[in-house]
């Protein structure tokens, strides 16, 4: 009887701690899943965030030449475009938030009737490594105006402005509608513009998009071959450069508008 007795003893004692290990390796199991569970679901919230911030925009306007009187202008219509297209834009003439670090939060860079050389070595390092991690750059107008002794943003921009005739209305042709910044334009059009005549077209480099008839018009030196917009991708990154923008009405201009909203969008695509 009392072999029985310490046999049962036993046998309760074991069953108590087999269930208490079986418990504690089941609550174990559970706080494992319960903590995978919370892990995936913020990763999941940290990811959504991520995608659904809207883009961020850097529009730059310094000059150290001719000032256009545009800008302005050109700063309000890209700050109400960014509200209406969900980006963040941020206007500066400031060349010093040209560092690494800053630049990585823009999706896009718009060079904004920039006139003569804006940045300094350091500055134009930093650019060129924003470019070649895959960022977009958008130059309008006078962007060709610009950095004139910087041969890396001469192949980015496209061209150097050489010189121009008096504003007049000229005749378009809209020569590649396999982008969405003209593919929506007539085939020819008329709009009064400065119009540039360019040197150092790097015509081997980049998609063109739209020409001018120089028989339209006064005063053109490229008769053979003139074009006034254009895109490509360069060195990692996406450049796209458009000849209009002179006139403060233009920023009112809905196609021109239309042009510009849609060639920062291809910019920041990635």
């Amino acid at each position: 009887m009392v072999f029985i007795y310490l046999c049962g003893c036993i046998k309760s004692q074991l069953y108590i701690l087999t269930s208490t290990s079986i418990f504690n390796g089941l609550m174990c199991n559970a706080f494992k899943i319960i903590s995978l569970f919370l892990l995936v679901i913020f990763s999941g919230c940290s990811s959504a965030k991520k995608i659904m911030q809207p883009p961020k925009i850097l529009v730059f306007s310094a000059t150290k030449g001719f000032r256009h009187k545009s800008i302005e202008n050109g700063k309000i219509a890209l700050l109400k475009m960014g509200a209406e297209k969900n980006w963040y834009v941020d206007t500066t003439e400031d060349a010093t938030v040209f560092t690494e670090a800053n630049l990585k939060q823009y999706g896009a860079i718009v060079f904004l009737n920039t006139t003569g050389n804006i940045l300094n070595d350091e500055q134009q390092i930093a650019f060129q490594k924003y470019i070649q991690a895959g960022g977009g750059f958008v130059g309008i107008h006078s962007a060709t105006d610009t950095e004139y002794d910087w041969p890396w943003y001469n192949n980015l921009v496209g061209a150097y402005f050489e010189s121009h005739p008096k504003p007049q209305i000229a005749l378009y042709n809209v020569v590649n509608k396999n982008h969405p910044a003209v593919n929506f334009m007539p085939d020819t059009l008329r709009r009064l513009e400065e119009i540039y005549n360019f040197k150092s077209f790097k015509k081997e480099l980049v998609n063109v998009l739209i020409t001018i008839d120089e028989k339209s018009y006064t005063g053109g030196k490229m008769p053979d071959y003139h074009p006034i917009a254009w895109y490509h991708n360069y060195d990692g990154g996406r450049a796209f450069y458009t000849e209009w923008g002179h006139h403060p009405e233009s920023f009112t201009e809905p196609l021109f508008l239309q042009h510009l909203a849609a060639a920062i969008k291809w910019a920041l695509t990635k």
